[in-house]
């Protein structure tokens, strides 16, 4: 009985500067930007699958050298972030510090880094662990704690959601 020849995988098509993944491959990291902590969220592109990380709890330079690490860690293919948005569609005051921190994400790393609207991230992922924990005083400090990441997550579910991801 003659070998059976399996059909050798193409080649592996790269991601391009469009905050797209047309190969459907890779990790991506997602952060929801904050003054004091930044949320950060891992997934995989194929999967379409978000998980929290814990947030980033520092800003300016020290900020940007603890993502270094999480990029040198994780190999990134594609950065999403948070866009703030006022409840009317508007600017909100976090607006352009959000633009210049996705700006400086984009030419630090040399990544591609979408943007996703992040109105009721927050909200939401308040809700999601008051539901998954109760309400109890012991998981309050907590939540605090985790609220920035798995608001990240939300973003990032969000992103893998849209059809043209």
């Amino acid at each position: 009985m003659p070998e059976r020849q399996l059909p050798r995988p193409g080649p592996l098509q790269s991601i391009s500067a469009s905050p797209s993944l047309p190969a459907n491959v890779g990790t991506v990291l997602a952060f929801d930007y904050g003054e004091r902590r930044t949320g950060v969220a891992v997934g995989d592109a194929h999967l379409r699958t978000a998980h929290p990380l814990p947030a980033v709890i520092a800003a300016g330079a020290a900020r940007m050298t603890a993502i270094a690490k999480l990029v040198q860690e994780w190999r990134p293919v594609l950065l999403v972030v948070g866009l703030p948005l006022g409840s009317d569609g508007g600017a909100h005051r976090l607006g352009q510090k959000v633009a210049r921190f996705a700006r400086e994400l984009e030419t630090r790393f040399c990544l591609p880094v979408a943007q996703v609207d992040e109105r009721y991230t927050s909200t939401e992922a308040e809700s999601r662990m008051r539901e998954a924990v109760g309400a109890r005083r012991a998981a309050q400090a907590s939540r605090a704690r985790k609220l920035d990441s798995y608001a990240a997550q939300l973003i990032l579910q969000q992103y893998f959601d849209e059809p043209s991801a």
